[in-house]
């Protein structure tokens, strides 16, 4: 029986994954679960195990494509004692359908699957009423007549927020295409379509140095980033404060703890003593741990704290989880954070690791660098950047003495943080790594 598999959405309704290696050639015999093919998707690469034992007849999708999910990728003759031969598909009937029930992830989510229609398109023709009722497809954009407003042309659909922003910005909704369930326009459509323009091939070239230059699409890790930090630019009013940190006696704690039993297997970093430092400062000022909820008109506090730590990899920039930090112990910290590190290194991260953050730190100072402006990851309300650790000149009891120190840079979303919270939350974390005896007082 011939099976076609498609592209499954792997978690947390991606919409869209490249096929990064084929581990399967048309002829090969599969196995269940076998792993055929590693995809990358906007948050990680992910092997995918075959859901059908049988022999590979053909392979759908080349290597660096990038194909929306329920897209047919692969096609496996099985062979299933008295079945019939299968009826040919409908058209209409989504590749996703063949998977299937009882594999977990196999399948987007109803409505999930979203895609911008192509410049140039034909509109797409009506469905043809079938017999027995089908799963609708991917929703196209939607307008609605005008009629009712006395206007002419089409109103596409938009919530108010987004109504108000296109028109803060100048832009024509009649000229958006809607990407949201239903063709809803969304924020991130507006500012799509506020981007400037590539110019011209003829004018690229004419600029282009001497030299010559590279190319690469704009997809997987890099794509998924561009579109976060433009959003967030775009969409939290952003503070950003700083202060210069005398971190001698952290650093004079971590020397002794490292040498007893306890710590003796744990590689303790400094950022272990960030991260717990950040951690208690948020109980204190509970908005730094928080969400803007601007279709619910609601700000969401958080009782835990899942503290994202970006990280640099060969893939691009990705901020792994550690799951209810608050609760842990430094040594245990310092574990999760070990732990998260070499995953993140190894492209081995899950993608239900890199979702669900409420505040991260970001280590600028491994890279040698003193400080700078973070910007925020898109639903958390702040971000806290250690920059380089390093012996500075410094005033101690009225006298100059060499010290161990680094600066601390906070961003925060202004609509949730105000100036004052904000400032609090870095001096605790500040007086904290200045004093780490005053953990045993709060």
């Amino acid at each position: 029986m011939r099976r076609e598999f498609g592209m499954p959405d792997v978690g947390e309704g991606l919409t869209e994954a490249e096929v990064v290696t084929w581990m399967v050639a048309p002829g090969d015999t599969v196995a269940v679960n076998q792993i055929f093919a590693e995809i990358e998707t906007a948050k990680a690469a992910v092997e995918l195990p075959s859901p059908y034992a049988g022999t590979v007849s053909e392979l759908l999708v080349e290597l660096g494509q990038t194909v929306a999910v329920g897209t047919p990728i692969i096609v496996i003759e099985t062979a299933e004692a008295g079945a019939a031969p299968a009826a040919p598909a409908p058209a209409a009937a989504p590749a996703e359908e063949s998977a299937p029930a009882n594999l977990v992830g196999y399948g987007p989510r109803p409505g999930s699957v979203t895609r911008r229609a192509r410049k140039g398109a034909a509109p797409a023709a009506a469905p043809v009423p079938a017999p027995a009722p089908v799963p609708a497809p991917a929703p196209v954009p939607v307008l609605v007549p005008a009629a009712a407003n006395g206007s002419g042309g089409l109103v596409p659909l938009a919530k108010p927020p987004v109504r108000k922003l296109a028109k803060d910005l100048g832009i024509d909704l009649r000229q958006v295409i809607g990407t949201g369930s239903g063709g809803v326009i969304t924020r991130a459509d507006l500012e799509t379509h506020a981007a400037p323009a590539a110019p011209p091939a003829a004018v690229t070239a004419a600029v282009s140095a001497p030299g010559g230059e590279r190319r690469e699409p704009i997809r997987g890790i890099r794509k998924a980033t561009a579109a976060a930090v433009v959003s967030s630019a775009f969409t939290a009013p952003h503070v950003t404060e700083f202060l210069a940190v005398d971190v001698t006696e952290t650093m004079a704690l971590r020397d002794r703890l490292r040498a007893t039993r306890e710590y003796r297997d744990v590689k303790l970093t400094p950022l272990a003593f960030v991260a717990k430092a950040v951690c208690l400062a948020a109980r204190r000022t509970p908005s730094v741990n928080a969400r803007w909820d601007e279709a619910a008109g609601e700000i969401v506090y958080y009782d835990r704290v899942q503290l994202g730590i970006a990280a640099a990899t060969p893939r691009g920039l990705i901020v792994p989880k550690v799951r209810d930090a608050d609760t842990l112990t430094l040594r245990e910290l310092a574990v999760g954070l070990g732990e998260l590190t070499a995953t993140a290194r190894s492209g081995k991260t899950p993608p239900a690791d890199l979702v669900g953050g409420t505040f991260t730190i970001t280590n600028i100072g491994v890279f040698g660098i003193d400080t700078g402006t973070p910007i925020l990851n898109p639903g958390e309300a702040a971000i806290l950047a250690v920059g380089a650790i390093k012996p500075t000149p410094w005033v101690v009891d009225g006298e100059l003495a060499v010290r161990t120190v680094c600066q601390l840079s906070l961003s925060f979303d202004h609509r949730l943080v105000d100036g004052e919270q904000g400032s609090l939350f870095l001096a605790d974390v500040g007086a904290l790594l200045t004093d780490p005896g005053l953990a045993l007082t709060w």
